[in-house]
């Protein structure tokens, strides 16, 4: 019998996985706003120092350009992590951990805005520096808008949280407001006087309402998680810091109210803003005092259980800012040296941790590690994640 021979089989070609387009975009998430968040700060602090060191204002202005040219480089590596990892981009969307850093966006732009107003207009000139500070405060405040009704509503809607998993970073997209209610006052001078300044003014005290009361709903969530929970994972800890945020954005933009509102608000109310900042911001930077000490401890804890650097450890610089800016203006309004010392000392270690993590992440960017995917975290008795990227 002769049986059919089978065919030879034809060598098939093996296909090449599709390369993945810019794959060092890939996992750049929106944390990394934090630093260029962090590096404007520096800036807007210092020009406003009650003790002015010679060189100081031009070596802010230096650095004030430096976070401009951050922020345009981050855009544009973002533009293509959305453009060509829009997979990636979603699940960061849908993720807790990495979702309220959105409000990262909205800071960033406000931030740089602001030092373009006080500091790069002695580069820029005055006209181009109120044009570039006001494109920037107002896509940054809309950013910052909507990120505070959207990222609470995907944490209610999309997200499966538990108790748990609080933590300071959902601070972030409410506290966006707050950073514009502290440089809307910047613009003020070049609005037309009457309507105009009023309805500005009056729209930085409504961000300033709307940005506070989501904080306060929100504290007692992260306060009470720690106590009944236990510290956060090692690579959120340095995040504890961010809660000084809404604490010291909050009294500098109640001392810039109560700067602006002379000329544009009829009296008393004029002189109302200048009570109400010294009345708010006094306690409140108090408990900003306080939240530092305690902030301070549990990361003195986990550096000695062996926390490393993580992108979270911006968190020590742009929180930190607003409460030198802070203290800035309760000094100006008081009279007090002790709040001029207060700001010295803070701007003092602001500029040591901006120090810090930018040699962190610059070697980190050079190497890769702060770009390749996250790890996952450790198994642990808590099941907070925590995005160490």
């Amino acid at each position: 019998m002769v049986t059919a021979a089978h065919p030879t089989p034809l060598p098939t070609a093996t296909v090449p996985a599709p390369r993945t387009r810019l794959p060092a975009v890939r996992h750049l998430g929106p944390n990394w706003y934090a630093s260029v968040m962090g590096t404007a700060v520096v800036a807007n602090a210092g020009a406003t120092l009650p003790y002015q060191v010679t060189g100081l204002r031009t070596a802010c202005t230096a650095v004030w350009a430096l976070s401009f040219l951050m922020l345009a480089v981050l855009l544009t590596a973002r533009a293509a992590h959305w453009i060509h990892h829009r997979d990636q981009a979603r699940a960061h969307l849908l993720d807790p951990a990495v979702a309220p850093f959105y409000g990262c966006l909205s800071m960033a732009l406000l931030a740089v805005g602001g030092g373009t107003l006080s500091v790069g207009e002695d580069w820029t000139g005055t006209g181009v520096a109120v044009g570039i500070g006001a494109v920037l405060f107002t896509v940054g405040t809309a950013i910052g808008l909507v990120g505070a009704v959207a990222v609470p509503y995907l944490m209610v809607i999309r997200h499966r949280i538990t108790a748990d998993q609080a933590s300071p970073v959902w601070l972030l997209p409410v506290v966006a407001p707050m950073v514009s209610a502290a440089v809307g006052p910047l613009l003020l001078p070049h609005l037309p006087s009457g309507q105009a300044q009023q309805t500005m003014l009056y729209a930085c005290c409504a961000m300033f309402g709307l940005s506070l009361l989501a904080t306060l709903v929100m504290l007692p969530v992260i306060f009470a998680r720690l106590v009944t929970a236990g510290p956060l994972p090692l690579a959120l800890t340095p995040t504890l810091f961010l809660v000084l945020g809404p604490l010291g954005q909050s009294t500098t933009a109640a001392n810039k109210f109560a700067d602006a509102a002379p000329g544009v608000v009829p009296a008393p109310f004029d002189q109302g803003f200048l009570a109400f900042a010294v009345l708010y911001g006094v306690p409140v930077m108090g408990f900003a005092l306080l939240w530092l000490a305690l902030a301070t401890a549990m990361v003195r804890r986990a550096r000695r259980g062996g926390m490393g650097f993580t992108m979270t450890w911006w968190a020590f610089t742009f929180p930190v800012g607003t409460c030198v800016t802070g203290a800035e203006g309760l000094g100006a309004h008081t009279g007090l040296a002790a709040f001029d010392w207060l700001a010295a000392g803070l701007y003092a270690f602001l500029v040591a941790a901006w120090a810090l993590a930018s040699a962190h992440t610059l070697r980190g960017t050079v190497t890769g590690r702060l770009l390749a995917a996250p790890r996952p975290a450790p198994p642990g008795p808590r099941s907070a994640t925590a995005r160490t990227r």
